[in-house]
């Protein structure tokens, strides 16, 4: 089983800026991050494959995103975005699907989190374009927080015929300490069998400067305790998590999470998930 980076970001601000960098804070990752940049760091863990997942709501980012899929083997995935709403999805699935790399193309994603209407996933044009998803093989990153839980819990719920995967558990309060209602919401979340999550962005919802392993572990440990180790797949979330620790910080806490489980299990986390759940062909 390859072992399968599932979460990270290629960004280059000469070609678009990322509106998301939206104050001081995200200064240190205000440049422009290549495929090239990441490598290193793949190989130091023994990583064959990744999943890139895009950090624009533009279709022109998705497009490149599959062209260097196309140039570079070890991208295996690329989570594009496009409009959920918009009557021709199918169509504009179609052509990303013919652009180069568009076999590449494992599923879609937009930042829930930033829509003022904590049920936006609710929507009826955003669940119809959901259900496109299920229908074109693809599958979509669920993007959202603690205030979108319950709506994102009432759509996987309603639409078993579409692959859903969480992004970054939720991004549940690690830097106040707190668990409610979180765990629980994640919980509910993990019953419905359509759904995986990503072991990945919690050292970013922890406090930056200051944050130990013995307050990250407890969320990821109720990550894999909910949904089982073959539904729970490794991201970096690089290069967002430098703002807080580096790849390999990131990875070893990963590798601690998961002492606990079987070799077996471990493979299912640090690869089979990820293969499964985009369908990839690594």
């Amino acid at each position: 089983m390859p072992r399968i980076d599932a979460h990270h970001h290629l960004w280059d601000l000469d070609r678009r800026e990322q509106p998301w960098m939206d104050g001081p804070w995200a200064d240190p990752i205000r440049r422009t991050f290549t495929l090239e940049d990441l490598e290193p760091h793949l190989a130091a863990h023994g990583v064959d494959a990744t999943v890139v997942v895009q950090s624009s709501s533009s279709h022109e980012e998705t497009l490149e995103l599959l062209a260097t899929a196309e140039a570079f083997d070890r991208v295996a995935g690329v989570v594009g975005w496009a409009d959920l709403t918009d009557p021709g999805l199918p169509d504009v699935l179609a052509a990303l699907r013919a652009a180069p790399g568009g076999d590449r193309l494992a599923g879609l994603r937009h930042q829930v989190q930033d829509e003022p209407d904590q049920r936006w996933l609710d929507r009826p044009d955003v669940r119809r374009g959901l259900t496109q998803l299920a229908g074109a093989d693809l599958a979509y990153d669920l993007l959202v927080t603690p205030r979108e839980l319950p709506a994102a819990i009432d759509v996987v719920r309603d639409l078993p015929e579409v692959r859903f995967v969480l992004d970054h558990a939720a991004k549940p309060p690690v830097a106040s300490g707190a668990r409610d209602p979180w765990d629980r919401q994640l919980t509910e979340l993990a019953a419905l069998p359509n759904v995986v999550c990503k072991l990945s962005g919690l050292v970013t919802e922890a406090d930056w400067d200051g944050w130990q392993p013995e307050q990250v572990l407890p969320y990821a440990w109720h990550v894999l305790d909910a949904f089982g180790p073959d539904r729970v797949l490794f991201g970096s979330d690089w290069p967002v998590c430098t703002l807080a620790a580096s790849y390999d910080q990131v990875a070893d806490l990963a590798g601690r999470a998961t002492l606990r489980l079987t070799e077996a299990e471990r493979a299912a986390v640090f690869g089979g998930t990820a293969v499964r759940a985009y369908g990839l062909k690594a």
